[in-house]
């Protein structure tokens, strides 16, 4: 994301649908974690995730390649360092989550990437994830916002495993607006990052909470999500 991109973010995400319900299947996964501990929030833009973690008691550390986004973050009260993502400044084994949200698909080698995230956890720390999906769905948004890639679930994987993670769970969201979203980026002339009105924003939100509800996770969505481990020996797993 660039400067802009960011600043329009944050503007954005305290009442915009698609970020309210993002920040609480976090909530909802940091729970299912349990004790929290050290974490890291990994193209972390202007920390709102970040204040998440730091609300449920983590210990939690804003990292993204934008200075513009770790001034924000700060100016917010977190602690933020500027990073790229292929090569975090955090100690080996040190932290017991890694989030990233929207990160892989801005990076051609996501490879690496990965590979920090398992070099960063501790064992038995997790990383959870959220991609973009689906080659099929590919806009003029995803050229705004630079992405170079939308993923599958079997390129999520891939690319997870190959770090040496265990994939514990994948799962979709946004199922039910997909047919909606992919008929609006049909015609769409770049980002779909702004304000809407209130009584769309509300509509919208109230389908997308529904997915709480209902058996549509394995279905064909528009985002992945993604929850691995590093075992507690911290050994890769074998790709044999």
């Amino acid at each position: 994301m660039d400067a802009t991109e960011i600043r329009q973010l944050v503007a954005l995400e305290r009442t915009h649908w698609w970020y309210r319900e993002r920040r609480a299947i976090l909530r909802r996964e940091l729970r299912a974690l349990g004790r929290p501990g050290r974490a890291l929030d990994v193209g972390a833009a202007g920390g709102g995730n970040t204040r998440v973690l730091v609300e449920q008691g983590w210990d939690a550390t804003a990292t993204d390649s934008s200075p513009v986004a770790v001034q924000i973050a700060r100016e917010r009260g977190l602690r933020a360092v500027s990073a790229d993502a292929r090569s975090l400044p955090i100690e080996s084994a040190s932290v017991d989550l890694v989030t990233a949200f929207d990160v892989l698909e801005h990076i051609r080698e996501d490879y690496l990437v990965t590979e920090e995230f398992a070099r960063v956890l501790r064992p038995g720390g997790h990383a959870l994830i959220a991609v973009p999906c689906d080659m099929r769905l590919w806009s003029s948004h995803d050229d705004a916002v630079g992405h170079v890639r939308r993923y599958s679930r079997d390129s999520l994987v891939r690319v997870v495993e190959k770090a040496g993670l265990q994939v514990e769970r994948v799962w979709s969201w946004n199922v039910l607006l997909r047919p909606l979203i992919a008929r609006h980026r049909r015609g769409s002339t770049g980002s779909d990052l702004r304000r809407m009105p209130a009584v769309v924003n509300a509509g919208l939100s109230a389908v997308v909470i529904a997915e709480r509800y209902l058996p549509v996770r394995s279905g064909r969505g528009v985002s992945l999500f993604l929850r691995a481990r590093l075992d507690d020996f911290g050994s890769k797993v074998s790709m044999c």
